[in-house]
């Protein structure tokens, strides 16, 4: 059995009908849904993790591109863990895939995974090849990809590029977009975990600059 028919045999499975309006509903979505929890479809991701996993970086694009054009919510959640799972493809070689993802996604709930644990990753790697893509994205038209570019350093820690970060979130800071506002204060509240002086020098230079909601959440730990 292929992967998606595997995906779609366990999700099937493992659903409960009566929960899929209300997940919707949640995430503003007409999307169907199965209904399949966090807990159960990680579980589910695993199983097929042992069966399914990809020899080669063209099965892995292959595997991810077909769980994210299939009709379900959940489709689409296995095929973002699908991508992180196989860290050993996670590259530069992918990341059209992953810009698509983002384009397509477009919501929160999935754009902020792939964001921080997909495309970060590929940032703390190969930043110099990043450089140019994550300023396209930046000064693109599409609200996803500038939040992926605020957004995707959030696991970095120590190994944060704060000349991108900082940049990031001054040069969006006008923007009156709520999920542009909460991703500058997010980044920079998570960031102060690791470096709250230069997170506390940077809102104090840009104060006048920041948004209410970005200030509250950047200040939220200092």
């Amino acid at each position: 059995m292929e992967l998606n028919e595997a995906a779609a045999s366990l999700l099937e499975a493992a659903a409960d009908p009566g929960k899929a309006p209300a997940m919707a509903a949640y995430l503003k979505t007409d999307m169907a849904f199965y209904g399949v929890s966090a807990p159960a479809r990680r579980q589910i991701s695993r199983t097929l993790a042992g069966a399914h996993a990809p020899a080669t970086n063209e099965e892995y694009r292959m595997q991810v591109a077909g769980l994210w054009e299939r009709p379900h919510r959940e489709e689409r959640y296995l095929a973002v863990d699908w991508a992180r799972r196989h860290r050993r493809f996670v590259s530069m070689d992918n990341i059209d895939l992953y810009e698509r993802m983002v384009v397509e996604g477009a919501w929160w709930d999935l754009v902020d995974d792939v964001a921080a644990n997909i495309i970060g990753e590929v940032v703390r790697d190969d930043m110099e090849a990043m450089g140019p893509i994550l300023e396209r994205w930046l000064t693109g038209d599409d609200l996803w990809l500038r939040r992926t570019v605020i957004l995707c350093q959030l696991k970095s820690k120590e190994r944060t590029d704060t000349r991108l970060l900082f940049d990031a979130c001054v040069r969006t800071a006008h923007e009156t977009e709520f999920f542009i506002r909460k991703a500058i204060g997010w980044a920079l509240r998570q960031h102060s975990k690791t470096d709250p002086d230069a997170v506390r020098d940077f809102v104090e230079r840009h104060r006048s600059d920041l948004s209410g909601l970005s200030l509250r959440e950047a200040t939220k730990y200092l």
